[in-house]
């Protein structure tokens, strides 16, 4: 069984959704220090200008766990970033399909929790792109630890034989750690495609969003198993 682990991001990159069409199990790594303006609570997307932050507004204090995050409601966020995606996409030839997708979820709640509301966005793009692992949050496993031994205890809690981690995990991890507990590390071989964008030269590494305004169901080729 192949488990992937990763904190529950604001409509993530494609690297993301490759990891998560790659693996069995998905944990969304929810009980850990919550870092603000990171992509937990903000992504880029392509505008004529160029790349620009889209941001979810956070109630933040230093040591907070990511669960615990509440999204700041005194602002009009959810009508100001419907409306950045309409100005920046709607000349995009899956506008009106996609644009769907994202008002419902936007619209479904008035969301108080930053991990429930990047959640069921993420679930509804894998539903979008047929991308069915299990998932779970890690907040409900009952692991302890933290870094490479967090990241063991939570695939070993599911039965999992197989790590599957993005390149960026080379850093940190113990990778002696993993033999040891025998399992299998394995880092992600996502290679970023070039798809067809508006505005002038392409752009690697935006929100899911704009590959799925740009090519609509067709995206799905790119996380085939």
């Amino acid at each position: 069984m192949v488990v992937a682990i990763h904190q529950p991001n604001f409509l993530p990159w494609m690297g993301y959704f490759y990891k998560m069409a790659k693996c069995d199990v998905f944990i969304f790594l929810d009980n850990v220090q919550f870092s603000k303006n990171s992509f937990q609570n903000r992504v880029k997307i392509k505008t004529p200008q160029g790349a620009q932050w889209l941001t979810v507004p956070v109630h933040f204090r230093f040591g907070q766990l990511t669960y615990e995050v509440q999204i700041d409601n005194q602002t009009n966020w959810r009508e100001k970033h419907l409306k950045t995606f309409e100005m920046n996409y709607k000349r995009a030839p899956f506008f009106d399909e996609v644009y769907s997708l994202l008002k419902d979820i936007y619209l479904k709640a008035k969301w108080t929790s930053l991990v429930d509301f990047n959640i069921e966005l993420i679930m509804k793009i894998c539903g979008y792109l047929d991308i069915k692992p299990q998932t779970m949050k890690a907040s409900s496993l009952d692991v302890e630890g933290k870094a490479t031994e967090l990241l063991i205890g939570l695939v070993k809690k599911v039965g999992g034989k197989i790590y599957l981690s993005g390149t960026g995990g080379m850093k940190y991890q113990d990778e002696e750690r993993f033999k040891e507990e025998g399992i299998e590390l394995v880092y992600s071989d996502f290679v970023h495609p070039i798809y067809p964008q508006l505005w002038s030269d392409f752009i690697e590494g935006l929100s899911i969003i704009d590959l799925l305004f740009n090519m609509g169901s067709e995206s799905k080729k790119f996380f085939l198993k």
